[in-house]
């Protein structure tokens, strides 16, 4: 064999292993976890060290063991439900109840529903959050935040926004941001004053509403679904680093500090992967197929998968049997997690 003909091969064989790993390495669904109780849903959370993941869904939370999906708990009562939090040092869960515009508190360790707190009008997504040790819900129709304080069971502040809050994330170091889904802003508010300090415009960005963050790196990922588009922000300025496409329906974005990677769930059937390879440096690494409907998400650190609900739909057909633009109807009985990852 020439030296030259060695070389070529040798080229070609570690471009194929390369191509090969790659290929495995591609993100996709590894299995389906099945609920048969009727309801739609929002949110959806990995628990904090217990190996449960807590899934929203009509008037109750579902508990799912992470590994199996076997059913280990429900909370009940929780109507019109959007999301769930924790406050692991007081062993306590949170439910945000949009029909409701209630909190339920409930045990961790047994799931006993311990309370139930008045929010604003039609409280959406919940986070814990470290800095002030409250519990936050965005509440959608009174244009406001409750904060919760968790050990008094109790609103001890209303923050008023200018417009509709539709998610929320943390520094942790005294800044919460919040994404002003019909204005195209993130909102950034004091936690020690809960005083909203700016608000920062997201230039052609229509409709955000996943919200992510990476501390280290100190940047926002702000998932705006009207116009398929994932903005990265500066968290200390609001100065915009990049702008990358998303799929379409996008109502969730995670970040996964062990891999940097961000994901983007869209409701049109994909979840987008983003890898942050610096601050500065972003790359769409694919768009992996999901399903339909498919639109909001939940990273597990621990395992790096990532959850998705969603179900099946039937299509509403006009008099000429073609497909309407409605909001499709969701199949009874058809509920279920997609747990995303990689097999190596």
């Amino acid at each position: 064999m020439s030296k030259i003909f060695f070389i070529l091969t040798l080229a070609f064989s570690l471009a194929f292993l390369s191509a090969a790993a790659q290929s495995d390495s591609h993100f996709h669904v590894l299995k389906t976890f099945h609920i048969a109780s009727a309801g739609r849903w929002d949110y959806i959370a990995a628990g904090p060290d217990n190996n449960r993941l807590y899934v929203s869904h009509g008037t109750q939370v579902n508990i799912l063991n992470e590994t199996t999906g076997d059913s280990v708990g429900i909370i009940e009562n929780t109507k019109g439900i959007h999301g769930i939090a924790f406050d692991k040092q007081e062993n306590k869960g949170f439910t945000s109840n949009g029909k409701l515009n209630t909190v339920s508190v409930f045990d961790l360790t047994t799931n006993e529903v311990l309370t139930q707190i008045t929010t604003g009008d039609d409280p959406d997504a919940i986070c814990y959050e470290p800095y002030s040790k409250k519990i936050i819900t965005c509440n959608g129709h009174s244009n406001d935040l409750s904060i919760i304080d968790p050990l008094k069971n109790k609103v001890v502040a209303t923050v008023s926004l200018e417009g509709n809050p539709e998610t929320a994330v943390s520094n942790e170091e005294g800044k919460l941001y919040v994404n002003i889904e019909n204005k195209n802003e993130i909102a950034v508010v004091n936690t020690t004053t809960f005083i909203v300090e700016a608000y920062w415009k997201l230039a052609s960005g229509e409709g955000p509403a996943g919200l992510a963050i990476d501390k280290n790196s100190n940047r926002l990922f702000s998932g705006c679904s009207e116009t398929k588009q994932l903005f990265i922000l500066d968290a200390s300025n609001g100065k915009l680093i990049d702008t990358l496409p998303i799929g379409e329906h996008c109502d969730g974005v995670t970040f996964d500090n062990g891999t940097k990677y961000i994901f983007a769930s869209n409701g049109g059937g994909t979840l987008t992967v983003i890898h942050e390879n610096s601050a500065n440096d972003f790359k769409v690494v694919e768009n992996a197929v999901t399903k339909k409907g498919a639109r909001t998400s939940a990273v597990d650190e621990s395992t790096h998968l990532v959850y998705l609900p969603t179900a099946e739909f039937k299509e509403e057909l006009s008099p000429n049997n073609t497909v309407t633009k409605t909001k499709p109807q969701m199949i009874p009985g058809t509920f279920e997690i997609l747990v995303v990852g990689r097999s190596l």
